[in-house]
């Protein structure tokens, strides 16, 4: 019998080995983190005391609308409001991943009524026990119980300790995800409403585009009465005027619109947003310092968000690898258990425990736990690749925008002078069709290609400040 004993218990050892063999995940490695560059490009390595994506976007942005606009926008966006809770979700998933480390105790009563067999041992058993001198156990017999219930799971390969941390690793993912959410609503706040302002600038140059043409139009009515000019020159000069009118009513509408789209950022219904024209022309857009790549890291809340998110699916496969170990369960109850509910305060009589310890181990039919870790680890590799192509695109994004600000910054100086050229053109082009000497085409070109400039200095103009919005989100500024 001891043989057997001995057998028994060499099986069972080795079932549990057996169950305790687990594949190995894919080690992964960050060579983008690794490879980052010194710097942005070649001419400027960038001071890494000096980095406009650590300011404050009170500091940053100087114009009180649209401070206020973007105060609106942080109390009211409904984005930002649903990323929010995603955080909740996520801090409420960390409680429920902490609780599985503790013991469950219920508390519960029943009541039931069973019949057996009169032949039968239990059956024999009872109708041959006395509970008081002369009085069997009744038949069929009666069971009232009530007490504590525990059971938990002994965490001994640290599974679940495993899954919490991957929990508070995702939970600190979405609070970045809420601080990137911050800082992308600031640009898109900053970035229409600079782009109002250019349309307020571009409506103002198209009504005072449409007095120029009013004047055009007149004096080639005069001039066709006095024999200076043809009927052709007229309808040409009320042709332009209508085009430039409609252009008029179209910006009108791009007015509305973005407005609206303002609105709807701020959480609210349309309203005029305040702002003032006047200066927008003569804003000098601000400078703007990189630091070093490597600030990105720290900086960046999608980065940041992403590297957690990698942590969490690392974890997430360890947690799934200890699927493979077996569990130790232990559960106990402790109550009061009688066929009589009088009985019940009979103690210790009517007391009822029991202490069990179960370990269990998976050992034929592991596709599921080996599908699961599969799974795991897969997403693990996914989530390298996506903080790497976050990294990559947050360098090429301040990359390409520090060369766009240098860019723009000669284009603007340029469109300057043609704009300065073409008025002085205008007016040469006009007191040359008063006095007869140039024809209404030549007018009519000079007015034309001086609009356009303007209307290209304007959009410049906007493309300068919203650029330099642009590389203070990209640097990772906006959400502190």
């Amino acid at each position: 019998m001891k043989i057997y004993n001995k057998y028994i218990a060499a099986i069972a050892l080795s079932l549990v080995l057996a169950s305790c063999k687990a594949p190995m995940a894919t080690v992964i490695k960050d060579e983008v983190k690794e490879n980052v560059p010194q710097s942005f490009n070649q001419e400027d390595q960038g001071d890494a005391n000096n980095n406009s994506g650590t300011t404050p976007w009170k500091q940053f942005f100087t114009d009180p609308n649209l401070v206020a606009l973007i105060e609106t926008s942080l109390k009211n966006n409904q984005e930002l409001m649903i990323t929010l809770q995603e955080i909740e979700i996520a801090k409420s998933n960390v409680l429920a991943k902490k609780g599985r480390l503790t013991p469950t105790v219920t508390a519960g009563g029943g009541a039931g009524v069973r019949k057996v067999g009169r032949y039968t041992s239990e059956g024999a058993g009872d109708a041959s026990t006395d509970i008081e001198p002369g009085k069997a156990v009744p038949d069929p017999i009666m069971n009232f119980e009530g007490g504590l219930m525990a059971n938990w799971e002994v965490d001994i390969w640290k599974k679940l300790r495993t899954e919490k941390e991957s929990a508070v690793a995702h939970y600190l993912s979405t609070v970045e995800g809420k601080n990137f959410v911050l800082s992308n609503l600031i640009e898109e706040v900053a970035d229409n409403y600079y782009d109002l302002l250019a349309l307020d600038n571009q409506l103002d140059i198209i009504q005072q585009y449409i007095k120029l043409q009013q004047k055009a139009l007149e004096i080639s009515k005069i001039q066709k009465e006095a024999a200076a000019a043809t009927e052709l020159a007229v309808k040409k000069f009320e042709a332009e005027l209508a085009k430039s009118k409609a252009t008029e009513y179209t910006i009108r509408q791009e007015i509305t619109e973005k407005e609206n789209e303002i609105n709807a950022l701020c959480g609210r219904y349309p309203q005029p947003i305040i702002r003032t024209k006047e200066n927008f022309m003569t804003t000098i857009p601000q400078t703007v310092y990189t630091g070093i790549p490597s600030q990105l890291l720290a900086n960046r809340p999608d980065i940041k968000q992403a590297e957690l998110e990698l942590k969490s699916s690392k974890l997430d496969v360890e947690a799934a690898r200890k699927e493979f170990y077996p569990t130790l369960e232990i559960s106990a109850t402790l109550g009061l258990e009688a066929f009589k509910p009088s009985y019940l305060v009979k103690l210790p009589e009517s007391m009822a425990a029991s202490l069990a310890g179960e370990m269990a181990g998976p050992l034929i039919n592991k596709s599921a736990i080996k599908a699961n870790f599969q799974s795991a680890d897969a997403r693990q590799i996914q989530a390298l690749y996506e903080y790497d192509k976050t990294i990559l695109n947050a360098y090429l994004d301040v990359a390409n925008l520090m060369s766009k600000v240098k860019n723009l910054d000669q284009y603007y100086q340029l469109k300057s002078q043609e704009t300065k050229s073409l008025e002085q053109s205008i007016d040469i082009a006009n007191q040359l069709f008063r006095n007869s000497r140039a024809d209404y085409l030549e007018v009519l070109l000079n007015q034309r290609d001086a609009l356009d400039a303007k209307m290209e200095l304007v959009e410049a103009k906007q493309k300068q400040l919203s650029t330099v919005v642009d590389i203070y989100k990209s640097l990772g500024g906006g959400w502190k």
